[in-house]
Formats: structure tokens, sequence, C-alpha cells
């Protein structure tokens, strides 16, 4: 019997028993994206749907805009089905693109501004895209020549699109058309790909549906009680999983709100633009809100119209978290949640205890949470364990990832997020570490696996691990710790190396140790929990 699918090979669907659960709930309602836009656009016309710098657009305006670029594509040739690797920073054109790409069909795979030639060029080439679209320059950094470099990787790569100056490629104002007929889509069919927070390398590609992604976005805009006053700052990447949809832009938009974009999260960008746009609502990762909270003391005012702030990503302390309604005269929320599903808040109306010492409880009365032994046999209420899931949001497989499916997905659909975490009599869910070998640097992934892979490909190294330590404003800094061959290496000469090698600054490690040897365990693995004591303790190994 063939495997079901989302309409797309290498996707996995839901059990078909599963699926009409949720349209009977009333969680999947048959509605695309590009038809969402529609309706958001016939309801609040005029009101202000995005504000970027200088630029404010409407409702009516954003719909219109997404329509002619959408027939442009349907010119360029773009194709219901085809991929294209978004890569922009805070930017109003990233809606633009987005939903005229929702709105042909074609499915949008959302990389991160600080992703390099090792990861653009692995998602052109595992997703087999056929378009990139690309902002010209952000600071010093000259997205078209990363872009010259993906396109040497990709074969099936068509198409450069570019916001600003396009050099060599297509500038993406010029890519524009009257609009005609735009394909009727399946909405139970894949509408974008996220990425995962991985362990094993590479992030896996998160293939998210219409039906189940804006279920979660109504969901979240609903408990996070978003209405058309709301007004929401973007200050994270914008196509992260969190601003985007926890309650995020796209919550916002479907409550009518207005999206205000930040091009950076520091206090002294986001502090006027909360005070000018009359923010309501932000989300941020933990450093960011300890930075946050160290320059509010002076600059209250700014911040008088904020009426609350997500904070997800990473594990936030009781003790800041207590410090968020005083010293910045908002409401708390944690939010606990994952690229592939699953995502948790706390209440607005939850005690002050509940708020600080939980990440929240699900979205979803059809969420299913297990807090599991090694065995997957459930542990006592409120013990330490691993948390599996499933849910009306929450996928069943990874894109093209068939044999790692077998490890992360439980033979009866269970989502193993790799989480260890605690389960209250309530439902309220404590998230307390990691079972994978990840690191979670500033609500950063960083998947140990693929930086020593790199590593162990230069001259000079031997052996190496990377582990993470614990750190006060990122929650954890990544620490190289390498065994040379021999040959004198520094840390300069390690990270001269990993650029070289394409990959992003933040996997880049904060901290390299030389040493003679590594420990190991009983069966000559690598024993990081001995090795991150070590390092915690001051002790570099011998």
């Amino acid at each position: 019997m063939a495997e079901l699918t989302l309409g797309l090979e290498g996707t996995t669907a839901w059990p078909a028993e599963f699926a009409e659960r949720y349209r009977k709930a009333g969680y999947w309602v048959d509605q695309t994206f590009g038809e969402a836009l529609r309706e958001w656009a016939q309801r609040s016309g005029d009101a202000t749907a995005v504000v970027c710098g200088e630029r404010r657009w409407s409702y009516r305006e954003l719909d219109q805009r997404v329509d002619r670029l959408a027939a442009g594509l349907q010119q360029l040739g773009i194709q219901t089905k085809q991929r294209v690797v978004v890569q922009l920073p805070n930017c109003a054109e990233w809606f633009v693109v987005c939903f005229a790409l929702f709105r042909v069909g074609a499915i949008p795979l959302m990389a991160l501004p600080a992703h390099r030639l090792a990861e653009i060029g692995y998602f052109c080439q595992h997703s087999e895209a056929v378009a990139y679209v690309i902002a010209d320059k952000v600071g010093s950094f000259d997205y078209r020549n990363l872009a010259a470099e993906v396109k040497a990787v990709a074969p099936t790569l068509e198409h450069v699109l570019v916001v600003g100056e396009a050099g060599p490629f297509t500038a993406l104002a010029e890519v524009d058309a009257e609009p005609s007929e735009f394909p009727t889509l399946d909405p139970a069919e894949v509408a974008l790909f996220q990425l995962s927070g991985g362990s094993t390398g590479v992030p896996k590609l998160i293939a998210r549906t219409h039906d189940d992604y804006l279920y979660s976005v109504r969901a979240s805009a609903e408990i996070c009680k978003l209405d058309a006053s709301s007004v929401y700052l973007c200050v994270l990447p914008m196509a992260h999983n969190f601003p985007m949809s926890s309650p995020g832009t796209l919550g916002t938009l479907a409550a009518g709100g207005t999206v205000v974009l930040a091009p950076q999260p520091s206090p002294d960008v986001a502090f006027p633009l909360i005070a000018r746009e009359g923010v309501t609502i932000t989300g941020m990762v933990p450093p960011l809100a300890l930075l946050w909270l160290d320059a509010a003391a002076n600059r209250k005012a700014e911040l008088s119209s904020l009426k609350q702030i997500l904070v997800g990503g990473a594990p936030f302390g009781a003790y800041t978290a207590r410090r968020v309604q005083p010293e910045l005269g908002c409401q708390l929320q944690q939010v606990y949640g994952m690229a592939e599903g699953l995502v948790n808040y706390t209440r607005l109306d939850d005690a002050a205890e509940l708020i600080c010492h939980t990440q929240g409880r699900p979205i979803s009365p059809l969420d299913e949470v297990r807090i599991v032994d090694d065995e997957d046999n459930d542990v006592p209420l409120g013990e330490l364990g691993h948390l599996i899931t499933r849910g009306p949001y929450t996928i069943r497989g990874y894109y093209r990832a068939a044999e790692h499916n077998q490890r992360a997905f439980t033979s009866d659909g269970f989502y193993r997020t790799g989480d260890l975490a605690r389960l209250n009599a309530t439902g309220y869910v404590s998230v307390e570490g990691r079972a994978k070998d990840q690191i979670n640097r500033g609500g950063e992934k960083v998947a140990a696996e693929e930086i020593e892979q790199h590593l162990l490909n230069h001259p000079a190294i031997h052996d190496v691990a990377l582990v993470g330590l614990p750190d006060r404003f990122l929650g954890e800094r990544t620490c190289a710790v390498i065994v040379s061959n021999g040959v004198n290496i520094n840390r300069r000469e390690v990270l001269q190396f990993l650029r070289s090698r394409g990959l992003a600054e933040y996997k880049l490690p904060d901290r390299v140790e030389i040493v003679e040897s590594l420990p190991k365990t009983g069966v000559g693995k690598i024993n990081k929990r001995l090795l991150r004591e070590q390092l915690s303790a001051g002790r570099v190994p011998a």
C-alpha cells in the first residue's frame, strides 16, 4: 500500500482517521493562505497591515501587490508545487513574495538571513528549488555573491530574484504582471517548508500544509487575544517559525492587526518603534529579553503602549521571568514550540507561578503530549522524561528523510522532540533540557555533529567535540575542544576555516580549546557530559 503524502513526493500525511477528526473539530477549515489573505483584505481593507520603515501598506494594497507578483511569477514559469528558497531580512517584500508563492501554489522554503553556502546550497539541492529570492545587500554582506556560489552547486536553480539592485540577476520589482487566473489548490497539501533545529547536521525540511499551519496561526492569535487594535513588532528574523506564527506576523494579520518590522532587535532600534507605532505585543528569545530588561530602566516612557511580550526559543529562568512585568510594564507569556508543530503558551490569565515556572500548555485540545522513558513507557506524572507529541499541526515526517523519520517518530506517529520535560496535573509543560546533541545558543539551534564534521576536514585536526556551556546571556555558548595532529592551530584559524566552508556566523564556536585527548566512555565514545563538567569547572582536559 502506497504511503500517504501531502501531494508531494517525500512527504508524509496524517492518517485519514486523524485528518477527519481534525476537520470535524473545526481545526482544518479547507482554506489556503492565498485565500486567507484575500479574506483578510476584504475584511480589513484600508487598515494598515504592514509598517516597514517609512512604508505603510494597507491590507488591500498588500493583497494587490501579491496578485501582481503572483502573475509575474507565473510568467516566469514558476508552477504549482515547485520549490523556491526565500532568504530575506525583515522587510515588507517578504510578505509579498511568500503570499504570491502561496497564491500560485509554489512552495517557499523559509531560509534565514544568517544562512550561507553550506545551508543554502543544501536547501536548493535537496528541495530541487527552481528559484532563490534574496536582498541585494544587508550591512556589508552581498547576497548576490552568495547567489552566484549557490547557482554553481544547484543545477535545478533557474531564477535568482533580488530585492534591490539585481546585478547579474532579476530584480523582484520587474516580476510584475496583470493578475489573471490562479490555480485551485488543495489546502491539505504543502504550503511551505520550515527548518528543523536538528541535531544531525544541516536542518531537515518540515513540510507544513495550509490546513495545519493556518490552524496554528489562528489558534495562537486567539490564545494571545489579538484583534484589530493589536500592533505586533517583529524583532526576530521573520522567517523563523516563532515570529512567523506564534502568534507572530501571520497571527496578527489573521486578527486584523498591524505588523511593524524592526530591522534590528536592539533597544535603540526597537524602543523608538514601539513608541512611534504604539506597539502592543512582541516576541523574543531569552537573551534579547535580558537585553531589553537591562535597557528599560531609563526608557519606560517609550514602552507605555506595550501590553504583552512572548518569550520562547529557549528556557527562560523564573528569576528573569519575574522581572518582566515590573520592569517592562507588560504581561509575560512563555512559549514553547517547534517548527515541527507543537506550540504551548502560558495563558494571559494564568497565575504568576505558572507563567514564571512553566512553558505553558498546548494550543489544541487534540494535541497529545506524553512524557516517556527511554523505552517509550509513560513516566509517572511530574517526573522528567522525553517529550513526544502528535496532533493537528504536528508533522508526521520530515521531507525526503525516510531513514531519519524511523528514529524521529514512533510507529504510531508521535514526534520525538528531543526535549526533556515534566508535565503537571493541568497539562502544563516544564522543559528542562535536550536529549539530542544540539546546542541552543540564544534561540539559534547549533547541531554539534554538523560543526564537528566540518572541523574534521581540517588537516590539522585529529578529533573534535563541540559542546554547549552555560551562559547567562545566551543560555549556552559553544566550545570546540580539538585534538590536533601535532600541528599548531588556534581559534582564529578555526573560525577562518569554518567561514571558508560557508557556515553561518552563529554556528562558529565561541570558544576553542586545544587538548591532547578527549574523555571517552566505556565503549570508546566521546564523553561529552564529562567534558562539559570539566570545562564548566574551569578544568581543561589534558
